[in-house]
């Protein structure tokens, strides 16, 4: 079926607005119709005609169907952009943020041989290391074999040489054996009080087991990530760490009690602290 671009716009953005507002519509439909069709905001202004198969109706109808029901747009389109490049997302992971990709560009400036990427979700951090560096080897380990199979299909798709391994990042491993230049990782890190004040599309719609940890026990995974690079980073390998910004210092300071040196706060691309560098001494 041909449909004109801007009649079709129009009728997403109707359907959009009954949840949110004219501007939020808009700018979800620009961006729908571009993940799905390749139609940019130009191809809409001009009036452009686009032709869609069978296929193309359902998932025009799916991905609509799931804004409706208060889906966040990547999950409609089963796409989000990291570090310029598009990623496969659903369900099983979390959706890559912006300034999550700081942790890429930390991670190649180590001038790495072996690279971990611990929880790696999507696998954008690991892929995307890879990518950069083609003759580093690269690991990642995540806990969910549902997201593992997401990060595998995205290093196919985009020819990375990535490494997988269902791995529990809680369970340290049993001996000690230096492996690693750099390990990384962007842990669980949301206190559970916090809960109430996330916006309803992260909380209702994201895995739960990649965003919280309990009030009490804060760094859980920090500690955990902190003894892993202990057995595997060798002497000068850097960790490199995405925190909750609230426990950024905490985080540090954990590290360099822990053996660590050169513990250093990075701000993100928005200037929060939200990144933590460490060497191990």
């Amino acid at each position: 079926m041909e449909h004109d671009l801007e009649h079709l716009y129009r009728s997403v953005c109707r359907i959009l607005q009954q949840q949110s507002g004219p501007s939020e519509a808009q700018a979800v439909t620009f961006a729908l119709l571009d993940d799905l069709f390749g139609a940019s905001r130009t191809d809409v202004l001009m009036g452009r005609c686009i032709r869609l198969d069978a296929d193309g109706e359902v998932r025009l109808q799916r991905a609509i169907a799931a804004l409706e029901g208060g889906q966040p747009l990547q999950y409609a389109t089963g796409k989000a952009r990291f570090c310029g490049k598009c990623f496969e997302v659903d369900a099983s992971v979390l959706i890559p943020r912006p300034e999550t990709e700081l942790l890429v560009a930390l991670a190649c400036g180590c001038g790495p041989k072996r690279v971990l990427d611990c929880g790696t979700g999507s696998g954008c951090i690991a892929v995307s290391v890879a990518l950069a560096l083609p003759d580093v080897r690269v690991d990642a380990w995540d806990i969910s074999a549902e997201a593992l199979a997401v990060a595998r299909r995205n290093a196919r798709m985009h020819g990375a040489n990535v490494r997988f391994c269902q791995r529990d990042m809680l369970q340290l491993p049993a001996r000690r054996r230096a492996v690693y230049d750099v390990i990384v990782s962007n842990p669980p890190y949301i206190c559970r009080s916090e809960e109430k004040d996330m916006e309803a599309h992260v909380k209702d719609c994201e895995p739960h087991l990649a965003l919280f940890v309990p009030d009490d026990d804060p760094l859980r995974f920090y500690v955990a990530l902190a003894a892993l690079g202990r057995m595997r980073l060798q002497r000068g390998g850097s960790l490199l760490l995405e925190c909750n910004r609230r426990y950024a210092d905490a985080v540090a300071a954990m590290l360099e009690s822990g053996g660590y040196t050169g513990c250093e706060v990075v701000a993100d691309c928005f200037g929060a602290p939200r990144m933590v560098r460490a060497t191990l001494g």
